[in-house]
């Protein structure tokens, strides 16, 4: 009888135990990356019913109460959930993210991150996100360096992603251009053009009027060529330059005389082709030609997002993209040692060993993990699995404490017949 006591008190505590498990489970089915846990019971204690080798170990014995042997971590990706931003990531695979609280790297599976006041890259609840910067923005917020991706550096490297408010896309002066155009044959003028990048930034424009020479030498013919360079209104003018192209027969680019022009301080090569690469003058219809320069325009920061690599990117008005960070994605050897803080956050312990990052064949640092944006990861933890559970727990629970009922029936039972 008083074995009986203790197999339905250990039964009570348990399974007790188990049942707020599975209830914080269910609780948290709406909790963006949470993670739920498994409740593994074993036998207290156990009794061998036979000696007997050939027996199978698991029918070979009788137990005594019941104690919660271990909870586990269920590591399996949950459903993915729609979103409208662009800073809202889920990982497909294993990997954390790492956010920065009280100082402290604390790890999670929610990717509900943005940009606050500041342009601070955070996290849901106010912690900073952790990652790699590209270290390509000068201290007077101007773009250094684009870079199509940042590599992740060390692990204890890791740093908030902190990201200027106002960022300039520096000017970089048209040093060339290329035309292709058909002049015709006629006496009517041809006009070709294009924008040129001044140092300080602004776009003018360089425009060619090719003019049929007055005195022509068969075979073939020669044109006059007249460059100026002007501001985009056409107000100012930089510079004007006049020069000579001379074609064969059928039609190729022999010579050109025109090198170059002055574009507000700027020396800019004119490049009009060779043969029939680039200037021509031919029997044909005479459409709009086209030209090729090198050169950006200056450009104010629009706002950032992030990319399905993980890459903060700076888009700027000028219509061009630089990646300035890299969000980190964390791995440790055992994620069931993780220590949980809150549904969705976690801490290392000596369990889970430190956090690291996989590397690729080349040793460099990588993510591990798939990373999607405009998609929130949701709780892994299925109800109707966790509804059975609690049924199943709570009928264990009424069977436990319906042991300790008889035992007590019994034991007063027992001291009547002693009375």
């Amino acid at each position: 009888m008083t074995q009986a006591f203790y197999t339905g008190i250990s039964g009570l505590k348990n399974f007790s135990t188990g049942i707020d498990i599975v209830t914080d489970n269910i609780a948290n089915i709406n909790t963006v990356g949470f993670r739920g846990y498994n409740a593994e019971f074993a036998s207290l204690f156990e009794k061998r019913i036979s000696t007997d080798a050939s027996i199978d170990t698991d029918s070979n014995g009788v137990g005594d109460g019941v104690r919660l042997q271990s909870t586990s971590m269920i590591e399996s990706n949950g459903a993915l959930l729609q979103s409208d931003r662009s800073t809202d990531l889920a990982l497909l695979g294993d990997g954390w993210f790492g956010v920065e609280s009280n100082g402290n790297p604390v790890y999670t599976r929610d990717g509900t991150f943005g940009f606050d006041a500041n342009s601070d890259l955070v996290s849901g609840d106010g912690y900073y996100v952790l990652g790699t910067l590209g270290g390509n923005i000068s201290t007077d917020n101007v773009l250094t360096t684009t870079l199509d991706e940042v590599k992740l550096g060390n692990v204890s490297s890791q740093e908030k992603l902190r990201f200027p408010k106002s960022l300039t896309y520096p000017a970089k002066a048209t040093t060339e251009v290329q035309f292709i155009a058909n002049v015709g044959i006629g006496p009517e003028p041809a006009v070709v053009s294009s924008g040129v990048i001044d140092a300080a930034g602004a776009k003018n424009q360089l425009k060619l009027i090719f003019t049929k020479s007055a005195v022509q030498n068969a075979p073939g013919s020669q044109w006059d060529v007249t460059a100026t360079t002007k501001s985009a209104d056409g107000l100012i003018s930089y510079d004007s330059q006049t020069g000579s192209v001379s074609f064969d027969s059928s039609g190729s680019l022999l010579s050109s005389t025109l090198t170059s022009i002055d574009n507000n301080g700027t020396s800019v090569a004119i490049d009009l082709g060779k043969g029939y690469q680039g200037i021509v003058s031919m029997d044909l219809p005479v459409v709009p030609g086209s030209s090729s320069a090198n050169g950006t325009p200056s450009g104010d920061l629009l706002g950032y997002s992030i990319n399905k690599n993980a890459e903060v990117i700076a888009t700027f008005s000028n219509g061009l993209q630089s990646s300035v960070g890299k969000i980190a994605v964390f791995h440790f050897q055992n994620n069931q040692g993780l220590e949980r803080l809150t549904g969705s956050r976690f801490q290392e312990t000596n369990n889970s060993g430190a956090a690291m990052f996989f590397k690729d064949a080349n040793g460099q640092n990588i993510t591990g993990a798939d990373v999607v944006n405009f998609r929130l990861e949701g709780s892994n933890y299925e109800l109707a699995s966790g509804l059975t559970e609690l049924i199943i727990l709570q009928r264990s629970y009424d069977a436990s404490s319906k042991i300790v009922t008889t035992a007590d029936q019994m034991m007063q039972k027992a001291l009547q017949m002693d009375a």
